[in-house]
């Protein structure tokens, strides 16, 4: 089987311009390139904390006129491991950021975990940097 590396997650979104703001200004990423397509009247923002060559990014896509979608139920979270999950999470309210499950314990377990909500409701789920690549462990 051939080997192969995550480049990125797209995820549809309703004001571009707001979500670019939110995974900028407040999740601390870096906007990489935008792309417009005249034609099929629909714009691509790349996001991340460094480029593809460095690992994955989020592509958020931007449909010209539709500002809502029905996320449905089988989409979950993107993971993001960060050095210190509680002055993590107060600089992201400080910024305006929803934090929707206070830093903590996962239920059950040791790991440190908590949730933020992006502008279109996407779950981003924040994961202490020391037991990230453990999974959600005791």
């Amino acid at each position: 089987m051939a080997t192969g590396r995550v480049l990125h997650t797209m995820l549809r979104v309703g004001d571009l311009d707001k979500s670019i703001e939110f995974y900028t200004s407040i999740m601390g990423m870096e906007l990489l390139r935008i792309n417009k397509n005249e034609e099929y009247k629909y714009t691509l923002a790349f996001v991340g904390y460094g480029d593809e060559s460095q690992g994955a990014v989020i592509e958020l896509t931007y449909n010209w006129g539709t500002t809502e979608y029905d996320l449905g139920s089988a989409f979950g979270h993107i993971a993001i491991g960060v050095d210190d999950i509680y002055s993590t999470c107060d600089a992201i309210k400080a910024a305006g950021g929803n934090v929707t499950r206070e830093p903590g314990p996962v239920k059950g377990g040791s790991t440190e975990i908590a949730f933020v909500k992006d502008p279109d409701g996407y779950m981003i789920e924040l994961i202490q940097n020391k037991s990230a690549s453990a999974g959600l462990e005791g």
